[in-house]
């Protein structure tokens, strides 16, 4: 697959490489331990995915493939035992005053086909703490034994969170991230996670990207090929099925 793009006066050809037999092997060699595991959702808000709320939103149709598939690749992880933590951008209102435009805001320039939600013709700002926006998308079935972690600031899930001294406690080392957005903080969390030792997983079937489908790709193939496994809802449920049994646990969400 070739991808053209223009660059000042002159055209350039990205020649896109098919890894696919060689990621077909490293997946197939893939197992992890269902009770070290934990799934990490990120930022699957109203923020991002809510046709009406949403401030930073996900264009609908990919939202609602997103959620479907999320939903149900949740179900395989609470049913063979696994961690679930969802990771959400939250900022107090002095935060979002003065932060980075730049930083905090590119957003918005994230594609052509930029949507425009009833939340955001209101003026309304990016997952305030305690707003609607800072919702868990109800979708995803959020569990009592699940854990949330609402003071994302960053595209890092563990700059500036407890995440990590979660997984400490919960004694994990595999990894599996899915949500918004691909190329942001979805790749930032595998880089997170591999520099931190974790194995790492992203499902495919569950990621997607608002600043288009080429950054989406360009995210996947990252990930793919440098940082970890990159696999199916389904590859991810014949591995959940092929692990050892979940251990009991005893203790209830923080």
């Amino acid at each position: 697959m070739r991808l053209k793009t223009r660059q000042t006066d002159f055209r350039m050809m990205i020649e896109v490489e098919d890894h696919a037999a060689e990621y077909a092997v490293l997946n197939r060699s893939l197992t992890f331990d269902p009770a070290r595991t934990a799934v990490i959702t990120i930022d699957m808000h109203r923020g991002h995915l809510d046709p009406v709320n949403a401030t930073l939103p996900l264009p609908h149709r990919k939202a609602e493939q997103v959620l479907v598939h999320a939903r149900a690749a949740l179900r395989i992880a609470r049913k063979a035992g696994m961690h679930v933590v969802h990771v959400v951008a939250g900022v107090r209102p002095i935060e979002n005053m003065r932060r980075n435009p730049r930083r905090m805001t590119h957003g918005v320039l994230a594609s052509k086909r930029k949507i425009v939600t009833p939340a955001m013709r209101k003026g309304t700002p990016h997952n305030i703490l305690g707003s609607v926006q800072t919702e868990v998308m109800p979708e995803l079935e959020r569990a009592t034994t699940d854990y949330l972690i609402g003071i994302k600031k960053s595209l890092s899930c563990f700059i500036g969170t407890d995440l990590e001294s979660l997984l400490r406690t919960l004694q994990v080392d595999t990894l599996v991230l899915m949500g918004v957005n691909t190329n942001t903080c979805v790749q930032c969390a595998a880089f997170d996670s591999y520099n931190r030792g974790y194995r790492t997983i992203v499902l495919r079937d569950c990621v997607a990207s608002m600043y288009g489908d080429d950054l989406h790709r360009l995210g996947v193939e990252n990930i793919a090929r440098c940082l970890g496994w990159v696999v199916s809802n389904a590859e991810f449920g014949r591995k959940a099925a092929a692990g050892r049994p979940a251990r009991k646990r005893d203790m209830g969400p923080a």
